[in-house]
Parts: structure tokens; sequence; C-alpha cells
């Protein structure tokens, strides 16, 4: 982590902190720290802050096991705010939301980033039980192959609908497996939706 000694604490003895997903880039909420609440995070890998209505430190997600593991810490130019870069385990937000700037959608691309941010968390934690995980676990081959198999039901949906013997909802439903099984393939390649989107962004007009 980067070297934290010479931080411009308010006249409170705090600090702000934006915490940001470490693989999405993704910022997901604001906090305080002191330094107290620094040496906590820097010592147990978890993110806490200190509660200024409740006067005391908390760990993020102690209570509902949402914790934010730390990644890295760096500081702004001024050494007047920090950046921790967190890989949450859970919905960041007390609302359930993935971050506490709420959920901006127009077509709903937005909620992708969602789905991204637990597909992220299981490539860091591996949690039994997960079939992402299983995924994750059976490398390149197991996920490729069901990107495989899942392009090939959204054709067959598509075909079915044209036909009119098919409906929008399985071609929804054919769809949304593809693109869950395409962001995973990603992530065990080590890739981000970003990748892909940088491509498209330079074909554009």
């Amino acid at each position: 982590m980067t070297d934290l000694t010479d931080l411009r604490f308010d006249e409170h003895g705090l600090i702000p902190g934006i915490v940001q997903h470490a693989v999405t880039g993704r910022v997901l909420m604001l906090g305080y720290l002191n330094a107290e609440s620094l040496a906590r995070t820097r010592e147990s890998g978890f993110v806490t802050f200190w509660s200024r209505s409740r006067r005391t430190l908390w760990q993020k997600g102690e209570t509902s096991g949402h914790t934010l593991s730390v990644e890295s810490i760096s500081v702004d130019c001024d050494g007047d705010a920090l950046l921790i870069e967190a890989v949450p385990a859970g919905p960041v937000c007390h609302t359930g939301e993935a971050t506490c700037f709420g959920d901006h959608t127009g077509e709903g691309f937005a909620w992708l980033e969602d789905l991204w941010d637990v597909i992220a968390s299981r490539v860091a934690q591996r949690p039994a039980g997960s079939y992402t995980t299983s995924l994750l676990e059976g490398g390149v081959d197991a996920a490729g192959r069901k990107v495989t198999e899942e392009a090939t039901e959204v054709l067959l949906a598509a075909k079915d609908l044209a036909a009119g013997t098919g409906s929008t909802e399985r071609l929804a439903d054919e769809s949304a497996d593809l693109l869950y099984h395409l962001l995973v393939l990603l992530a065990e390649r080590g890739m981000r939706p970003a990748d892909a989107i940088d491509v498209l962004r330079g074909r554009a007009g």
C-alpha cells in the first residue's frame, strides 16, 4: 500500500475514503476514517470507518457480512483524501444496491455492473457451492463450452420466434444465460467487460 504517513486529517481528525471496486473500477461508497480506523483497516485487511453519528469504529459489513476486502489504499495529491480499492462480499449499500450511488439505468445495461460485481467477487473468493465458482474452477473449457451451448440456444429461440412457435420470454431467458456465461468466461481469463466495450467504442462511427 502507498505510504500514508503524511495525511492531512480535518479539524475533527477525519479523512474521507472513497471506496472503489478493485476489479470493476466502480465507485461503491464514501466513508470517513480517523487514524485508528485507518490502522485497523490496514491491519485487518477489511475497510473500517469511523462512524460520525455513533462516534465509534465500524467495520463495513460487521453485521451484514457484506465486507470490503482491501486490495490497495492510495492518497490524493493534497494528502486529504483516500482511494480504497476493495472487493465487496455483497451489496455495499444498506438499501441492497451494489453501490451507495443508486442504480442508474436506461435500457438496463447498468445492472450488468451488479452482475459483474458478483462474478468478480467469486473470482476473488471462490465460495464453495457456487455455480460460478464451479465454472471458474473448470477453466476455460468449462466456461467456453457453456458459452457455445447458450449461443446455440439463443439462435434456436430466435428462429422459433420468427417461425411463430417461440416466445420473447424464451429468447430473453436464453440471452440472459449467454450474457452471464460470457462474463464468466471473461473473468476466468482475467479480462473485464470493459476490454470488449473499448473495442466496440473504437468501432463506433
